[in-house]
């Protein structure tokens, strides 16, 4: 299973590089009206990833794939760190006030630091690398620290039905181009994979469904707890030879 890792994206061609930035922020931040009605119903996985600091603010946090900080929207624990190359989505945003520490990448994250959560919404579809970074999660929390991760259904009907006749019927309209070219680039790994994965790193995975059950649904959050250290340690060392 693990075998397939890293992935690699397929190539863009040149009309779809030279207004993906542009798409990327839009679709991020909800501007248009597919993007909006999305970022609606995504509202339900950020505020999952978000419950478990409501009553109890003082968690000392990891994001992964932060983007526009409109995690922040939801919870406001501290102190809170992020992960998030691109610098672009993130470098006007007022809300950078309440971030203690940025890192582009999770190797950057030093292993002496430890969170008590580390977090994840929507971005664990796009990692190429995915083993390594649930891996890397395992040894930055503390010991009875929780992975909250949100991600998209990806891979069932569901979803690819609800992209196809909101976002890419917009994309289409508004670029002249196919949307399913750009979500094969953007979605490396599907929901089956992002779960088999977190279950060969993580003991106790709990699955809660934006729909009827995993077949039937929009997206998936899952709450990971009780890692195991010393298989991560065992695969980060692999990997590296």
């Amino acid at each position: 299973m693990l075998k397939k890792y890293p992935k690699r994206r397929i190539e863009l061609p040149d009309n779809y590089l030279k207004i993906y930035s542009e798409h990327y922020k839009s679709n991020r931040e909800g501007d248009t009206s597919a993007a909006s009605l999305s970022k609606k119903m995504e509202s339900w996985m950020h505020k999952k990833v978000a419950q478990d600091v409501i009553n109890d603010k003082n968690k000392s946090t990891l994001e992964i794939g932060a983007g526009t900080l409109n995690q922040l929207t939801y919870e406001n624990p501290v102190p809170y760190d992020i992960i998030e190359p691109f610098t672009e989505l993130y470098q006007n945003s007022k809300l950078l006030d309440n971030i203690n520490e940025i890192y582009n990448d999770i190797e950057n994250v030093p292993e002496t630091k430890k969170y008590e959560r580390i977090t994840s919404v929507a971005t664990f579809e796009h990692i190429l690398n995915l083993p390594t970074v649930v891996a890397k999660t395992c040894l930055l929390l503390d010991k009875d620290g929780t992975l909250r991760a949100s991600i998209p259904n990806e891979g069932s009907i569901l979803w690819t039905l609800g992209w196809k006749l909101t976002t890419g019927v917009e994309f289409r309209l508004k670029y002249g181009l196919k949307y399913g070219l750009l979500m094969k680039y953007e979605h490396v790994n599907s929901a089956k994979e992002i779960i088999e994965v977190i279950k060969y790193f993580y003991k106790n995975v709990k699955c809660s469904y934006f729909g009827i059950n995993k077949t039937l649904a929009f997206y998936i959050f899952l709450e990971c707890s009780n890692p195991n250290i010393d298989l991560a340690k065992e695969y980060l060392n692999n990997s590296l030879n």
